[in-house]
């Protein structure tokens, strides 16, 4: 992804613009509430298990015994839900990020992920990314998990209200370090520490 481009007229294209203009069939009879749990591939599981308890802080609810899932099944928590990630012990190795580009863990305040970046470093897990995106303007620390699945800890992610009005892209602010993200933000993000 190239970095610091806002291309406007390229956001303005027709295919663009078709993709956004899509909306939802009418008379469906369910309305999604979140997005609920991701299951991932990993190729050692222990490993991969110590690593999102012991690092990234979940706990572990249930475990499933190869006689139930092939490579065993570890579900595990950061909240109330019994599990919103689960890990099968079934890759032949590490992620190619064919199919899943990253996964993403809010936290409730800005100075959580900047105590997720020092955390991170000194657990020796290197940092890909820090900083603000554009899109969402979310503020965040962006890293791998063991298997090379890529995963981002964020706050302040821009909320769409009722009138489905999003932040226009003139308002964006992307930065490359944290301290930047808190010293250049966008209109209605605060950032005071």
């Amino acid at each position: 992804m190239p970095r610091g481009v806002v291309d406007l007229e390229g956001l303005q294209s027709p295919a663009n613009r078709a993709l956004r203009a899509l909306e939802p069939r009418p008379g469906r009879p369910f309305a999604l509430t979140k997005i609920g749990h991701v299951v991932l591939m990993v190729s050692d599981l222990e490993r991969s298990v110590r690593f999102y308890t012991g690092v990234l802080g979940f706990r572990v609810s249930d475990v499933y015994p190869e006689t139930m899932m092939k490579g065993r099944m570890v579900f595990m928590r950061c909240a109330a839900d019994h599990h919103g990630v689960a890990l099968v012990g079934q890759a032949p190795g590490a992620s190619l990020q064919h199919e899943l580009h990253h996964m993403a863990f809010e936290v409730a305040t800005l100075d959580e992920v900047f105590g997720a970046r020092d955390w991170l470093k000194a657990n020796g897990v290197k940092i890909e990314f820090e900083g603000r995106r554009r899109a969402g303007c979310q503020v965040a620390v962006e890293f791998r998990d063991p298997d090379g699945h890529w995963l981002e800890i964020y706050w302040g992610l821009d909320q769409v209200g009722p009138d489905g009005k999003v932040r226009p892209p003139e308002e964006w602010r992307e930065c490359f370090t944290l301290e930047d993200a808190v010293a250049d933000a966008p209109p209605g993000q605060d950032t005071g520490r």
